[in-house]
């Protein structure tokens, strides 16, 4: 039988839809990886990996790296990426406040995100401290193991937020499970407060600040952060505080958001 336009149109969204699965696949593991070894890992059928993979490298968005017929992203995406942050007003303002965060509280700055029903770390700025407290750019943390974390879900329900974060997410890297309801909780708590710290969860001696970037219709699309020593942390609280939600509220601004109801406007009156 004939193949019909619908289905074409089809297996070509399929091949579309795996294309980006191979690019996300090898973003995550964020090393150079064989074409068999990739359709293992995501349980595809290989020869259409290695086509996808062929067509892939033609167009630039692989590359060769590391012998052997591994591949990885490819210098395109760089430029791709480029042209992306010289138009997205967000990640240019993100990228000043975060320098202007660092130098003035010596402290390392972060901007983080949800990718899919995870967080991750977009733009970093480091402190000017003789030792790195940070996390990788790009890479995906359980939402519960954050501060920014309780920010980035406060606009979902109570069953949204349970249904989007995967229930193995809640166990803490020291083994211990946050039951959903504190979490839930810490959630509402931080949305009225308008920010949210705590002792990390991910690294040991840290103390972690994150505030909301709110778009226009009031959902937080981002997350300032700052990562500290513990002990300085807790001893500069509100001065870093402060200086986090200034920001924050100057990016908002410019994203169109309006509202009076802000820790750092009531501190100032």
């Amino acid at each position: 039988m004939a193949e019909t336009a619908n289905d074409i149109g089809s297996r070509r969204m399929r091949g579309l839809d795996r294309a980006f699965e191979i690019l996300e696949f090898l973003r995550v593991k964020r090393q150079p990886m064989r074409p068999n070894e990739i359709a293992n890992e995501i349980g595809a059928p290989r020869s259409s990996i290695y086509e996808l993979v062929n067509l892939l490298l033609g167009h630039g968005m692989l590359d060769y790296q590391g012998g052997d017929g591994r591949v990885f992203l490819g210098r395109r995406l760089y430029f791709l990426g480029t042209a992306y942050a010289e138009q997205f007003d967000l990640m240019r303002e993100c990228g000043r406040m975060l320098s202007t965060l660092a130098e003035e509280t010596r402290e390392t700055a972060q901007m983080c995100l949800l990718e899919g029903n995870k967080y991750t770390v977009a733009m970093m700025r480091e402190g000017i401290r003789p030792f790195r407290i940070s996390s990788n750019v790009g890479e995906l943390v359980a939402i519960p193991w954050t501060a920014s974390g309780r920010l980035l879900v406060a606009h979902l329900s109570d069953q949204e937020i349970l249904d989007f974060i995967p229930p193995d997410d809640f166990v803490l890297p020291n083994g211990k499970r946050l039951e959903a309801g504190d979490f839930i909780a810490q959630v509402r708590q931080a949305a009225s407060d308008g920010y949210f710290t705590f002792n990390s969860e991910v690294e040991n001696f840290t103390h972690c600040f994150a505030v909301p970037i709110y778009q226009a219709e009031g959902a937080c699309i981002a997350t300032l952060c700052l990562v500290t020593p513990r002990e300085d942390g807790l001893r500069n609280r509100e001065a870093y505080l402060d200086s986090l939600l200034k920001a924050a509220h100057e990016i908002s601004e410019k994203l169109g958001f309006r509202s009076s109801k802000s820790r750092f406007f009531a501190s100032q009156s």
